[in-house]
């Protein structure tokens, strides 16, 4: 005989998956800041250049963006960064070399 599935259990195991996943991202996303020296830019600033980046549809920008970004990541990874830092994927390294998640650097949300 089958084993009986607890639906309620996966779904809140899968909510709760999710939840931790959001909350990295926004952990992540914070460090990104923080690391590009972004922070030091008030916050309508810093929103109207991402916003302007996002309605951007010049795809020569996009690309020599994307390819400062790249260049930015490979640089940090040549001086070590902290524990704390990211790679090119927007994946935070963990002290022990692992990524930690994180998404792919072609979407846009």
């Amino acid at each position: 005989m089958r084993k009986v599935r607890d639906y309620d259990a996966e779904l809140k195991a899968l909510g709760d998956r999710a939840r931790t996943l959001k909350a990295k991202r926004v952990e992540q996303l914070g460090q990104l800041v923080t690391v590009t020296g972004a922070d030091t830019l008030d916050a309508e600033t810093l929103a109207g250049v991402l916003l302007d980046a996002i309605e951007s549809k010049d795809a020569e920008a996009k690309e020599a963006w994307r390819a400062k970004g790249a260049a930015f990541f490979q640089r940090r990874g040549r001086k070590g960064g902290s524990a704390a830092a990211i790679d090119g994927s927007g994946a935070a390294i963990e002290p022990g070399g692992d990524t930690a998640g994180g998404s792919g650097g072609a979407t846009n949300r």
